[in-house]
């Protein structure tokens, strides 16, 4: 189901993601649920997931320039996103 504000976002992506990565989650996650509308409820749900995160980690930290996930867009970042997703389904 699509999150109206960044604190409607389950609680461990409210507490590992900054603010401004936060609003990239939700405009991510809020856009995927629209286009696979066409999926079933789970698979909806979990496409629209790893699309947030893998949006979020390509944010870059206003800080020092880094990525919030570095292995965002790497092959390593396939095997760490579904235990992030898993993370943030349990708490939703």
């Amino acid at each position: 189901m699509p999150y109206l504000t960044v604190e409607d976002l389950p609680l461990p992506i409210q507490a590992h993601l900054p603010l401004h990565a936060q609003e990239i989650y939700l405009g991510a996650f809020n856009s995927a649920w629209t286009q696979y509308g066409d999926r079933g409820p789970e698979q909806r749900e979990s496409t629209a997931h790893r699309v947030a995160w893998a949006a979020a980690g390509f944010h870059a930290s206003p800080t020092d320039g880094r990525r919030l996930n570095p292995a965002a867009g790497s092959r390593r970042a396939s095997r760490l996103i579904p235990i992030n997703i898993a993370i943030a389904e349990r708490c939703h």
